[in-house]
């Protein structure tokens, strides 16, 4: 049983009916996922315009076709040890709860289909990631990857003081 067959490699999209799609992204030596659902595009990082009194996650605004789009670093919401921009460093522009944001992250790997009994509940221990923010945690192939809930990253006054960034 512990051989593969070449078809069995062709399964995981036929499987997928009932799975999810996550892009999977890197956060320092972490590799997370977020539902795909949530990205509207993905863009090169630019330095935004900061805003005053902004809480250090909040980097500041850009003008994305019109809409002024309020940018999160999630290295420095999750408390990550460093928060440096290369090459790599991307924005994944994401809808949440009706309001478009753009959150930092230091590379974008690809999307993976998950189904629900793939994602295991986290351990609950005093981390640097607040549980709150994880689903669970899914393994692909010898990867190991937070599914996070990108909902409930930003606490309601976080996402009223993001949407008033946005409107400003």
């Amino acid at each position: 049983m512990a051989t593969s067959s070449p078809s069995s490699h062709h399964r995981t999209g036929a499987a997928a009916g009932g799975a999810s799609e996550y892009l999977t992204f890197r956060l320092g030596q972490e590799e997370y996922g977020i539902d795909i659902l949530r990205v509207q595009e993905i863009r090169s990082y630019e330095q935004p315009t900061r805003m005053a009194h902004a809480p250090d996650f909040i980097k500041g605004v850009i003008d994305l076709r019109g809409v002024i789009v309020p940018i999160v670093d999630l290295r420095l919401k999750l408390h990550c040890a460093q928060a440096e921009y290369t090459d790599f460093t991307v924005v994944i522009i994401l809808n949440v709860g009706g309001t478009v944001l753009g959150a930092v992250v230091d590379a974008v790997a690809d999307v993976v289909a998950l189904t629900a009994d793939s994602i295991k509940p986290a351990p609950q221990f005093q981390s640097q990631v607040d549980s709150a923010f994880v689903r669970g945690i899914a393994t692909v192939g010898e990867r190991m990857l937070i599914v996070m809930d990108i909902e409930s990253l930003l606490s309601g006054a976080e996402m009223g003081l993001v949407k008033a960034v946005a409107a400003a």
